[in-house]
């Protein structure tokens, strides 16, 4: 089984990508839609997030515009957060990938917005890494969570630098440009790995 990882600055479009590579038939193992279960009413890392940030839980779920608000501009408040989320989202990740074996699947896709940064590049045998400039990014975040560009800037500033995660790709997608564009790039990459199983 070739495991992709798909990964790329906030805004970038990784979202657009990853809806092209189901589109092929290749599963995709999304972490921001395990974070939002997690989160989520009955979600595992609701009563960590509860004890630490008491304001942002409501109706046994996670407030995500409160924690948001508690934990931004803070780096040890992230830091902790990322210290309940990311084991979890690692337990949920493995076994995605033990279902998919078992189903004989032959390409899948984790869907890692920082995979450099918890490690789970490990479990990759490519990465897919998604680039826009970053004027668009911006924009896209901003329009996205309502932020203001300061908040946005901020968010950004916390991830992998896009040169760094540009030289750690193995196949870059530029993004920003126009859907075609980046729809051609993708049917180049689905048909050559598709070719290389």
């Amino acid at each position: 089984m070739i495991v992709l990882g798909l990964t790329g600055g906030m805004g970038a479009g990784k979202t657009t990508v990853a809806r092209f590579m189901r589109r092929a038939g290749w599963p995709v193992f999304d972490a921001d839609l395990a974070v939002h279960g997690l989160q989520a009413k009955g979600g595992k890392a609701v009563a960590a997030i509860a004890r630490r940030w008491p304001q942002a839980e409501r109706d046994d779920a996670v407030d995500r515009v409160a924690l948001r608000q508690a934990v931004i501009g803070h780096p040890q408040e992230i830091a902790a957060l990322e210290a309940i989320i990311h084991p979890l989202v690692r337990e949920e990740r493995r076994a995605f990938l033990r279902r998919m074996a078992r189903r004989g699947v032959r390409i899948c896709v984790l869907d890692i917005p920082l995979l450099f940064e918890t490690g789970a590049d490990r479990d990759c045998d490519a990465v897919v890494v998604v680039t826009a400039p970053l004027p668009v990014r911006l924009r896209r975040v901003m329009r996205r969570r309502s932020l203001s560009e300061e908040q946005a800037r901020h968010l950004l500033a916390r991830q992998m630098s896009d040169r760094e995660r540009n030289r750690r790709a193995d196949h870059l997608l530029r993004n920003g440009l126009s859907r075609g564009h980046t729809a051609q790039q993708l049917k180049r990459l689905i048909t050559s790995l598709e070719r290389a199983r």
